[in-house]
């Protein structure tokens, strides 16, 4: 929590920071050439900052990833998970067994969807749970429909814990606050894949039910 409180502070000062380079220019319209590349670099540093602090301080990544969809559109159709194929991956589903602490012959399932808002990929998402500890209905759902895990699984009143947060892309270098604008002239090459993050969900009473690595693609940022 205090790291999500930390990077939220960050998120305000880059806004903080883009506010003020927006009005370097006469009239406070942003400039051309490298102050406008910097605006650019701070709004994506910004987005990025901000959509990490909410992963790290919500339960659910699809709420979250909802809210972005509906502050760009207000009418945006609910996010779907749409299921890729993937085959067994016997050590994988071992490892993840121990990382939720579940028995060596208890069962357990691998789902791999992306994450859409419309046609827009937002994330990826590998999945490993344990269906013992689904209901029946919960796990009828995940198999044979595009809804959401965490739609899926709200009943239990989940809670996320947070094992890793990565960034993938880094828009401003370490020490950027000091450097001189002039020196980010460059236009910005936005990779395909923004941050990852690795969490597992459990029930109130502290039982581990799926463990989750999750990847969002530049689509989760507006240029």
């Amino acid at each position: 929590m205090a790291r999500a409180f930390r990077d939220l502070r960050l998120a305000g000062g880059l806004v903080a920071a883009f506010l003020a380079a927006t009005s370097l220019a006469p009239g406070g319209a942003a400039a051309e050439g490298s102050q406008a590349d910097y605006i650019q670099r701070l709004r994506l540093q910004a987005q990025l900052q901000t959509l990490n602090a909410d992963l790290l301080s919500q339960d659910s990544a699809t709420a979250v990833l909802q809210d972005l969809c509906n502050r760009r559109d207000p009418e945006a159709p609910k996010i779907l998970a749409r299921q890729v194929e993937v085959p067994d991956n016997l050590p994988a589903a071992n490892a993840a067994r121990r990382q939720l602490g579940a028995a060596a012959n208890e069962p357990v399932r691998h789902r791999r969807v992306e994450l859409t808002c419309g046609d827009v990929v937002l994330s990826r998402a590998d999945n490993w749970y344990l269906p013992s500890r689904l209901t029946a209905q919960m796990n009828i759902d995940l198999e044979s429909t595009q809804r959401p895990f965490g739609v899926v699984v709200r009943p239990l009143a989940f809670q996320r814990r947070t094992l890793s947060a990565r960034l993938l892309f880094n828009p401003l270098p370490r020490g950027w606050e000091a450097a001189d604008p002039a020196g980010f002239d460059a236009p910005v090459a936005i990779p395909a894949n923004v941050l990852q993050h690795r969490a597992y969900l459990q029930t109130p009473d502290g039982r581990p039910f799926a463990l989750l690595i999750e990847t969002y693609s530049d689509r989760v940022l507006v240029p």
